[in-house]
């Protein structure tokens, strides 16, 4: 048996853990730089403020209906996150954490009695330690279990905010209430092709009918979800996994058009990128910078530019990483023109423990250990205090956040002060 727990309106409810006088209040959440409409509180859908909406077009809409902006606090987000993953690690060892807010849970050799009950259990443990709302959907495969999910969420009286699908009659019912838009991996262009098809629901869609159109529009991933749906599990729950490309990419808070503020940025990317290789031990061969000029103010079609560079040896160092960006920086560069965004990525990437060492060229032994005192530091004090000299000693990212709310978890600055009498 499978399990989907599903934090509601993630980023919301993380405003409301220290925020209470929120609940029931409508609230937005924004992208990088104030963009976009991330995320909405269930009070602002009944509003009908658009998923996704730029912040300006509605700007006025949202302070006429007293709605509350926020900024996006990841910060915040990812200790909570966390937070609620650690929680359901003690209902079973076998859990994939699916994206920051969702988790499938499997349940194979355990003896669970009754899964709507351990569901509320869950739910009620989240509440009480964190006061995240939860739902939890039950179900023999990982696609139902999504499904059943949904219902939860939609039923939360009648299913006090969990649900099973553990019978041939519930499956059925349950398809049969699915649109097709809200199937797991249909996206909105598959949906349009879906209803042109007269497939309209989650049931529509296991018809055999229809088996030859899946199999041409999604191929094989569309025949493992149907199976899915017909309650033949063929997903499994996924083991961590290192990844295989690392990158860092943002938008600027505004245009950039010289080298020094340029290569700041470039400087942090690559920093960040080799902290990251080090958290899962590993170093990379290969470095990518990536530019991105304003389109609307460029004489030629072309607005992206990518050059690599392949090191001699591989590192994880964020000297190594930093100076390599640099200069592929300079190589990239053009004075006067005018950059929105930038990123570095890097490939190749290798366990630390199997890296060659070469006979004529070599990183400076030193690296590893200044790189050791550096992530002990930072892993103290939760803040990148240590940087390089190139690096705004002030911020990690330039971006626009009018709206953040304090790092209540992660910053002692913005730890909660108590007075009692």
């Amino acid at each position: 048996m499978y399990a989907l727990v599903d934090c509601n309106n993630f980023y919301a409810s993380c405003e409301r853990v220290f925020q209470p006088h929120l609940i029931g209040k409508p609230i937005v959440i924004l992208s990088n730089n104030d963009g976009c409409i991330i995320s909405r509180s269930d009070e602002v859908k009944k509003l009908g403020i658009p998923m996704g909406g730029p912040e300006f077009k509605v700007r006025e809409e949202l302070k006429q209906k007293n709605v509350q902006v926020f900024s996006s606090n990841y910060a915040l987000y990812g200790d909570l996150s966390s937070r609620v993953m650690k929680i359901l690690e003690g209902f079973t060892p076998n859990i994939e954490v699916y994206s920051i807010d969702e988790a499938f849970l499997n349940f194979d050799g355990m003896n669970i009695k009754e899964y709507q009950e351990y569901g509320i259990q869950m739910k009620k443990r989240i509440m009480k330690w964190l006061s995240i709302p939860v739902s939890v959907g039950f179900a023999k495969t990982k696609a139902l279990s999504k499904v059943a999910n949904k219902i939860a969420r939609k039923f939360p009286e009648e299913t006090k905010g969990s649900y099973v699908i553990d019978t041939e009659e519930k499956r059925i019912k349950a398809l049969k209430w699915t649109k097709i838009e809200d199937v797991w991996g249909i996206g909105f262009r598959l949906t349009k092709k879906m209803q042109a098809r007269n497939i309209l629901t989650a049931y529509d869609f296991t018809l055999p009918h229809n088996d030859s159109f899946i199999k041409k529009e999604m191929g094989v991933v569309g025949i493992r979800l149907k199976m899915e749906l017909e309650g033949k599990s063929v997903l499994e729950i996924d083991e961590p996994k290192d990844k295989k490309n690392i990158a860092v990419t943002r938008s600027f808070d505004g245009n950039i058009t010289t080298f020094s503020e340029m290569k700041e940025r470039v400087s942090t990317f690559a920093t960040v990128c080799a902290e990251k290789l080090r958290k899962q031990n590993s170093c990379c061969y290969g470095i990518i910078l990536y530019l991105r000029k304003d389109k609307y103010k460029v004489e030629k079609d072309r607005y992206n530019f990518y050059k690599m560079e392949t090191l001699p040896f591989a590192s994880n160092s964020n000297i190594t990483l930093s100076s390599t960006a640099v200069k592929l920086l300079k190589e990239l560069f053009e004075e006067g023109e005018i950059y929105k965004k930038a990123g570095v990525i890097v490939t190749q990437i290798i366990p630390q423990d199997q890296k060659q060492f070469h006979l004529f060229e070599e990183e400076n032994p030193k690296h590893q250990k200044l790189m050791k005192v550096i992530d002990d530091f930072h892993k103290k004090s939760g803040e990148r205090k240590i940087r390089l000299g190139n690096q705004d000693l002030q911020r990690t990212w330039k971006m626009k956040q009018n709206h953040l709310s304090p790092k209540y978890t992660t910053d002692i600055k913005d730890i909660f002060t108590v007075k009692c009498n």
